[in-house]
């Protein structure tokens, strides 16, 4: 039953909304989980090459900010993926001193490639959802990236 300001509408889409994210994510980090090891790459690694994918480069205190780790642990994470060719250093043009991390084309088809196949686990999902459901869904997302889009 839902009140005339459609607040138990909300909820019960809120709830849905809910309950797929959670579905979705323990399918999608199941199936991450096998990629990732088959490539020898942690999660930490993988959100790392995800945030680089986005941006053009960033510095390695950048990187310690944006994963919660201190420099040492970041600069850690940034060796493994430059050693398996995911990402590259260079040095700033204006400050030869200054360290900056960009993701290779190889690391950007790995991101790539795992976006897709969760592209496709949630066209699948929502192809078996019920019309309702799924329209409820957009909508409670939409909603959700327009207040984080907001609050950048």
């Amino acid at each position: 039953m839902s009140s005339s300001n459609g607040t138990s509408s909300s909820v019960a889409d809120h709830t849905k909304l809910a309950d797929f994210i959670l579905y979705s994510q323990r399918e999608f980090l199941l199936n991450l989980s096998k990629e990732l090891n088959r490539d020898n790459i942690s999660f930490a690694q993988f959100f790392l090459l995800t945030y680089l994918s986005t941006s053009r480069e960033l510095t390695m205190t950048d990187i310690a900010r944006k994963m919660g780790h201190s420099t040492a642990a970041a600069t850690g994470l940034v060796d493994r993926l430059e050693k398996l060719g995911y990402m590259e250093r260079t040095h700033a043009v204006d400050d030869r001193r200054k360290v900056l991390v960009r993701i290779t084309p190889r690391g950007l088809d790995l991101v790539a490639r795992l976006r897709d196949e969760l592209q496709g686990q949630i066209a699948e999902a929502m192809h078996d959802a019920e019309a309702e459901d799924a329209l409820s869904f957009m909508s409670s997302y939409r909603g959700a990236d327009d207040r984080i889009g907001a609050s950048r």
